[in-house]
């Protein structure tokens, strides 16, 4: 099977997409509607900070039913980014696709946070980089905070948890004091859902089948991610527009309303099926009042076909990587 043969239904899209990557903005967005599932405890807050969850206040939904404040449980825009970039990057330096940088006049590959982004690979090209004095790529993944479907007093929980000593008790085997290391934390319950619309701009098929890629095989989100975390991303709908859509806050309080109806309080946990069964619905109302040509959505039988050939593309290493040098090359060429 070929490298084309995995991608053809999303080739059949390619008039949305650009040909070839080029410097100036074309105004061609694809949306891509990802459901975010935990599948354990999970802490999603600012590290390091002694913050407890990040959450925010906003309203519950969009009917004048619903019109009242309703905390809701946040992830950052970063710190969806940030995972699956890193998913991404782990395999471009798989296949040494991930350039070296000279500094001081030392050779190092490129990397996150050292300010020496090469300006040449996939992820920079894609996710963005900036260096002082030396160039800048604005990110072609736009994206924003995902709310909680359901209220954080639903979908959160409290633990507390102490650092025991290697006799497995809270006293010293040495001096045989005892230990003060008793902390509390805030975590988001398994099976709580968030909603999440990532926006890719002016990118190539290859592009965007890199990016569905990363989000697909990304699984560990939030503090503490080497022991709680575990996420599960489902894609729900690609959206072919000229402009951006709708917002997540808004796709969330639609969501919200379908799914609570006439009851007095959102059921927990929430059925997958019932959800993407709301997101048609709300996805469906907020698209007539996009501004712009007909957006063109793609989800249910087409959307799996898409799913099932990135699944298959993943499975052969020399089509995958063939998809990725092509990508690559097309850089080089537009510097020429």
């Amino acid at each position: 099977m070929s490298m084309t043969s995995h991608m053809s239904t999303l080739k059949k899209y390619e008039e949305h997409l650009m040909d070839a990557y080029n410097n100036f903005p074309y105004g061609r967005y694809v949306s891509l509607i990802v459901i975010r599932k935990t599948e354990s405890e999970t802490i999603f807050r600012t590290e390091g900070s002694g913050e407890g969850l990040s959450k925010e206040i906003v309203t519950a939904g969009a009917s004048k039913d619903n019109a009242g404040p309703l905390r809701r449980v946040v992830i950052s825009k970063r710190k969806q980014t940030a995972v699956e970039r890193r998913v991404g990057r782990e395999l471009l330096r798989e296949h040494k696709l991930l350039k070296m940088v000279t500094v001081n006049k030392a050779e190092q590959p490129c990397a996150l946070n050292t300010n020496a982004p090469c300006g040449e690979c996939i992820d920079c090209m894609v996710y963005g980089y900036a260096v002082g004095g030396g160039g800048a790529q604005k990110s072609r993944v736009m994206t924003d905070d995902a709310y909680s479907i359901g209220p954080a007093s639903q979908v959160t929980g409290r633990r507390t948890f102490n650092a025991t000593f290697d006799n497995g008790t809270m006293r010293n085997p040495l001096t045989g004091a005892a230990s003060t290391s008793i902390n509390e934390d805030e975590y988001v319950l398994p099976e709580t859902h968030f909603l999440d619309i990532e926006t890719l701009k002016d990118v190539t098929a290859g592009e965007l089948q890199y990016v569905i890629g990363n989000i697909l095989r990304s699984s560990r989100y939030g503090a503490m991610s080497s022991r709680l975390g575990r996420v599960r991303n489902t894609l729900a709908a690609i959206i072919f527009s000229d402009t951006e859509i709708f917002s997540n806050l808004e796709l969330t309080q639609h969501v919200y309303d379908s799914l609570k109806g006439s009851d007095k309080e959102l059921a927990f946990p929430l059925s997958d099926y019932t959800i993407k069964e709301a997101l048609k619905e709300a996805t469906n109302t907020l698209i007539k009042r996009v501004v712009g040509r007909l957006p063109v959505i793609v989800r249910d039988a087409v959307l799996e076909q898409i799913i099932d050939e990135t699944i298959s593309l993943y499975r052969s290493e020399s089509d995958l990587l063939a998809l990725l040098q092509e990508i690559d090359q097309g850089y080089t060429k537009q510097s020429k």
